[in-house]
């Protein structure tokens, strides 16, 4: 964009990290745009990556910086629907950058109503997904609002360039040239990608990773964990009751210790090229396995079935930033109400990286013994299987009436089996 071309703004919200990247945002809008930029960092559990945000934000140019608190709303709000409705985008992917943009995004909009700005700037580049998730909810929350995306207007086009920019406008940076991989962290997963990764032949080095433990280096005997569920949410570890975030950290924990959690992932990015990413999720990892173990007792055939249409349809709209739309509510409302009868207790061992299920009961189970079982006749008769497979079967016996009547064989016989039965 031009500089002629820009639109006027007085004051702008910017979604700050305080990486490299939004660091050098924060000069770049004063310099282009000669606006007032409010710095607005969201605290959904990456740790140390808070510490000293403020002073940097200041430092940088930015006159307030926001550091606000998400964390429970950002397991209630975001990462339980998800789990409850099972969504994993493309058989691996557990989500966890995709749903912490529209969350992060809905508080920009709301410090920007609250401080009279006129404009939203995010540090997205336009090749990756995720400056689809942050407009798409600004455009669903107050399209009224200018985005500004300096990655797709300014000369900057490399990590040595934003690095030079920093040095010329005196920025508080920590990134060097040395940094390989591209990372985003919060309290559901971490996600790692570029440098040697860009190569999916290339098997992850071990300092890659940074939450899980080495899968050979984890404990040589295996440990047991016990999740307790009501009504798809879950409650207790191990007989303990644990509050939203204190339950997703203590599973981390727990997941991390023995290296459950690493996927890595070949996906479809939404811009339509296809991407490398490690992900960490142990927590994740563990509370996604036990809730589907336990909706294989609760819900009935149909209802689960279904449901698992509904999950592939729910991941698509979360990665794709579509979190806020009449669509995602209407199958939350589907969701939601499957989750009634799935209470009761999962047992999840995890062994050197292994995440598998050890049992699970629940007092709304649909799961009898005695229906099941091959010795009992006085609930199901096995006789009554011969009426049913006819029915069943009919539409096979028909077509295959059809073709031998007109050619001798049924369509699927094997033609040199076929020829020896007509010899």
């Amino acid at each position: 964009m031009q500089d002629g071309h820009r639109p006027k703004v007085e004051k702008v919200v910017l979604a700050y990290s305080g990486g490299l990247d939004t660091s050098v945002i924060v000069p770049w809008l004063k310099e282009n745009y000669g606006c007032e930029v409010i710095a607005f960092a969201a605290n959904i559990g990456q740790g140390e990556e808070l510490e000293g945000l403020e002073e940097k934000g200041l430092k940088t140019g930015a006159s307030k910086v926001y550091i606000d608190d998400l964390r429970r709303e950002f397991v209630t709000e975001f990462i339980y629907p998800v789990v409850q409705a099972g969504a994993v985008y493309e058989r691996k992917y557990l989500l966890g950058t995709s749903f912490a943009r529209p969350l992060i995004a809905r508080r920009q909009v709301e410090i920007a109503e609250l401080e009279g700005a006129d404009a939203l700037a995010h540090g997205c580049t336009g090749k990756g997904n995720d400056q689809v998730r942050f407009e798409l909810t600004y455009k669903a929350l107050n399209p009224k609002l200018t985005v500004i995306a300096p990655w797709r207007e300014w000369d900057i086009r490399s990590r040595e360039d934003a690095l030079a920019y920093a040095a010329e406008h005196d920025v508080p940076v920590t990134a060097t040239e040395k940094s390989i991989y591209s990372r985003d962290r919060n309290m559901w997963h971490m996600s790692h990608e570029g440098g040697p990764l860009e190569d999916p032949w290339n098997e992850p080095d071990k300092d890659v990773f940074t939450l899980t433990a080495d899968p050979e280096d984890a404990p040589d005997e295996p440990r047991y964990v016990t999740i307790e569920f009501k009504e798809g949410t879950s409650v207790k570890i191990d007989g303990v009751v644990y509050g939203p975030v204190e339950l997703i950290e203590e599973l981390n924990a727990i997941g991390a210790e023995h290296g459950v959690g690493r996927t890595d992932l070949v996906e479809n990015r939404l811009v339509g090229m296809k991407s490398r990413g490690i992900y960490e999720t142990p927590g994740g990892t563990i509370l996604t396995l036990a809730h589907k173990e336990l909706e294989s007792l609760c819900l009935d055939r149909d209802t689960l079935h279904y449901k698992d249409v509904v999950a592939e349809r729910y991941a698509e709209l979360v990665y794709y930033g579509k979190w806020f739309t009449p669509l995602r509510e209407a199958l939350d409302g589907f969701v939601q109400q499957t989750q009634e009868p799935v209470t009761g207790e999962v047992k999840m061992k995890l062994y050197k990286g292994n995440c598998t299920v050890a049992g699970r009961r629940s007092p709304h189970s649909l799961y009898r013994e005695d229906f099941a079982t091959f010795g009992q006749e006085d609930v199901y008769d096995q006789t009554d299987a011969v009426g049913f497979i006819n029915l069943f079967g009919l539409p096979l016996k028909v077509e295959a009436l059809m073709d031998i009547d007109g050619t001798g064989v049924s369509r699927y016989s094997k033609p040199d089996y076929a020829k020896f039965k007509r010899d």
